[in-house]
Formats: C-alpha cells, sequence, structure tokens
C-alpha cells in the first residue's frame, strides 16, 4: 500500500475591492451621461474600458438601472432635477400617444411602436403611489390603480407631463 501526503500551502489572494469598483464605476456612468446621452451599453462600456474599468454590457445595464437612466429618443440619460414625475415620465413623454381608461382600475396608454416598456418603467420609477403596477407591450401600456380615484389622478397627471413635455 503507497501512501501519499500532500501538502497545500495557503496564499491569500488579493482581491479587488468589488464595492469600490462598482461605485467608481457607477460614478464614471453619471460622468458621461452628464456630459451626452449615451447611445447604447455598448458604447458605455467601451468607453468604461478606455478609462480602465473591467466592465461588461451586464455590470453597466445593471448600473444604469441603479442610477435610474432610462432610454430617451436620444440615448441613455440620467434622470433630471426636477422630482419623480419630470425625472421618469418628461423622458418618455413625447412617445405617449393615447390614453383611455379601461374599467375603474385599468388605463390603457398607446405608445410609439416598440416604446411600450420604457413608459411602463418610467411610470413605475415615478413612484406614484396610485400605480399599482403596469404591463408594456410593444405599443401599449396597462396601468393598474387601486380604484377609479386613483386612475384618474394618474390620468391628470400623465396629461400635465404630456403638456410640459
Amino acid at each position: 500500500m503507497t501512501v501519499y501526503i500532500c501538502a497545500y500551502l495557503f496564499i491569500p489572494a488579493i482581491m479587488p475591492n468589488p464595492a469600490r469598483t462598482q461605485t467608481d464605476r457607477r460614478e464614471a456612468i453619471r460622468q458621461i451621461l452628464r456630459n451626452h446621452p449615451a447611445a447604447t451599453q455598448a458604447s458605455i462600456v467601451s468607453t468604461l474600458r478606455g478609462a480602465g474599468f473591467d466592465a461588461t454590457q451586464s455590470s453597466v445595464s445593471r448600473d444604469l438601472r441603479e442610477l435610474g437612466a432610462v432610454k430617451a429618443p436620444d440615448g441613455y440619460v440620467l434622470p433630471a432635477d426636477g422630482g419623480p414625475e419630470t425625472d421618469e415620465l418628461s423622458l418618455v413623454a413625447d412617445l405617449l400617444q393615447q390614453l383611455k381608461p379601461a374599467g375603474p382600475n385599468l388605463l390603457v396608454i398607446r405608445t410609439a411602436i416598440g416604446s411600450a416598456q420604457r413608459v411602463a418603467l418610467a411610470l413605475d420609477r415615478s413612484g406614484w403611489p396610485e400605480i399599482v403596477g403596469t404591463v408594456g407591450g410593444d405599443d401599449t401600456v396597462f396601468v393598474a390603480t387601486a380604484d377609479l380615484v386613483s386612475q384618474r389622478r394618474v390620468a391628470a397627471r400623465i396629461e400635465r407631463a404630456i403638456r410640459i413635455a
């Protein structure tokens, strides 16, 4: 019988601080978007890599979501400083085409083709307490509200945001 004895030597590896890397990367993305909208996530990845960051499309996607950035017609942008209603909905107001109630708890919003998910996300991020939830398809958004009063408030806010834009 042969016995093999192996000795393992533990060498601690110096790992990068992922929280710091993520924080720095997000600040770099803020700077990029403050200068101009970014047409694609790939362009942000390329800019970050050029600045020495280890970035992937999936990490940039998560960062954009955490920063509250939305894809506007010109590209990814950060919300403005005018409050949630101005921030989120004003960025997509030009995509809204028609707003109709459907019963006491549902609004149906028609949008430009391919824009419904962006509009639904903007409404979700608005933080309006009257909105229970949204579903965005290709050119239609369903907005669920708790009751008729909430539905009317949301409709008025959306119409006001459309007029401002």
